[in-house]
């Protein structure tokens, strides 16, 4: 296992934070409305994404 850079690892907390962030400002969630779930959802699925790429060894590997 290699170090992170200090911009991978800053990458890591952004990525972290902006999941939090999302967190903390979703309200009571309609339940009833299938739009509202699906783009919750999304938005989850992609802040997700961003972090396992964040912590993703083989990029660094590869730099």
């Amino acid at each position: 296992m290699t170090h992170p850079t200090p911009v991978r690892e800053a990458a890591r907390l952004v990525a972290i934070e902006a999941a939090r962030a999302y967190v903390a400002t979703i309200r009571p969630i309609d339940c009833t409305n299938p739009g509202v779930l699906v783009g919750h959802l999304m938005a989850a699925e992609t802040l997700l994404m961003e972090i396992v790429a964040a912590h993703d060894d083989s990029a660094e590997a590869a730099a």
